[in-house]
């Protein structure tokens, strides 16, 4: 575009402008022309107001001249002021520009306005909305501050019972660990006391068993009982016939039952079979003198022990006789449980357990093994006459 088309246009659009604004642009225009090359060029600006009519407009048509420096233009291509004034084709052709840029703005104004009013309709529509939407949201907001609040409410109420319940769990927890450790404890002793009644059944099976055969034994010793005194009553009816025999119709008391010799004041039963048969071990010959009421002669004196001795007499082979000593313990010691004091009368032989002493005729005491037969002496106290 030339300068004479930009001051062309430019003259057309300050027609249709304000007065002031028109100066303003006028003075722009020309300070940006000074600032070039220096070439100078001058154009026809007309202006209008908006508010006039257009004969009017016409009519006040007022030229404006002014300076212009345009770049790269030569004084030769720059016409003379004088020959720009523009013919009557020319003034036609701007009359139509500036109906037509006229028409332009004015339209640019509509549509300007419209979208003002577009604008501030839609921005209206949008208030009525935000403020029914803020109302909306009020609304919601306080329903939903009423239902956080309610929610709150069961919120602290759960957590409240949740505590409790926690604290209720904790208890009972330890509740049940206290009846655990009550429930092992009572298993334990019930354990023990079954263990204890099993013990005390059979304690009471045993001592039942015991209590019959007690029973039995208490039976049996009344039966005894019952028996001896039968045989005492008969025994002392003989001891009486054996102590006191009958002589002619009558009685004569003796110190000892017959068969027996006195000496001493005891009396002594010589028991001295022929027949080997008959020979007793010790133990057997206790038991017949205690049969008899007596027992193995004990020697408490030196005469009686020669007494013993001289009565010991021999039968062929036979001449060995128990009497009540015998070896306990590596001690000789007498039936009645005493000690031998004199030990000079078994001449330094020693006491071995299982040996038991015999009497032999003129030669003193021997000790052989108590499971030998032999004869023997039996003893016991005369009575008193």
């Amino acid at each position: 575009m030339t300068n004479s088309n930009f001051s062309y246009y430019g003259a057309l659009w300050f027609s249709c402008s304000g007065t002031s604004l028109s100066k303003s642009l006028i003075k722009f225009i020309r300070d940006s022309a000074m600032m070039a090359d220096g070439d100078v060029s001058y154009a026809s600006v007309v202006f209008k107001a908006n508010k006039q009519p257009r004969q009017e407009a016409q009519k006040e048509e007022e030229t404006v001249y002014d300076e212009v420096k345009v770049a790269n233009q030569t004084a030769e291509q720059n016409p003379d002021v004088n020959g720009f004034l523009p013919d009557k084709k020319a003034d036609s052709r701007r009359r139509c520009y500036q109906q037509l840029a006229c028409g332009l703005g004015a339209l640019c104004v509509v549509l300007l306005l419209g979208i003002i009013a577009i604008v501030i309709y839609i921005s209206t529509l949008n208030n009525v909305n935000d403020v029914s939407q803020l109302s909306q949201l009020k609304d919601n907001q306080t329903a939903l501050m009423a239902v956080n609040r309610n929610l709150t409410k069961i919120y602290n109420k759960l957590s409240s019972d949740n505590e409790k319940l926690m604290r209720n769990h904790d208890n009972l927890t330890v509740q049940f660990d206290n009846l655990t450790q009550a429930y092992a404890v009572l298993e334990s002793n019930i354990t023990s006391l079954t263990a204890e009644k099993r013990n005390l059944t059979t304690n009471i099976n045993k001592l039942n068993a015991q209590n019959q055969e007690l029973e039995m034994d208490k039976n049996n010793l009344a039966e005894q009982i019952q028996n001896w005194k039968k045989f005492n009553t008969s025994r002392a009816q003989w001891s009486i016939d054996e102590y006191c025999p009958k002589n002619e119709g009558k009685r004569e008391c003796e110190p000892c039952q017959k068969g027996w010799r006195t000496a001493e004041s005891n009396c002594y039963a010589i028991n001295d079979p022929t027949n080997y048969e008959y020979l007793r071990t010790w133990e057997e010959a206790q038991e017949d003198c205690s049969g008899k009421n007596s027992d193995l002669v004990v020697v408490a004196t030196e005469a009686e022990k020669n007494y013993v001795n001289a009565n010991s007499w021999p039968y062929g082979n036979l001449i060995q006789y128990w009497i009540g000593l015998r070896a306990v313990d590596g001690k000789w010691k007498w039936i009645d449980g005493s000690d031998l004091t004199e030990n000079s009368w078994m001449s330094g032989q020693s006491a071995v357990d299982g040996y038991c002493v015999v009497s032999i005729q003129n030669k003193g005491w021997k000790s052989v093994n108590c499971t030998q037969k032999n004869r023997w002496i039996c003893q016991k106290k005369a009575l008193s006459v």
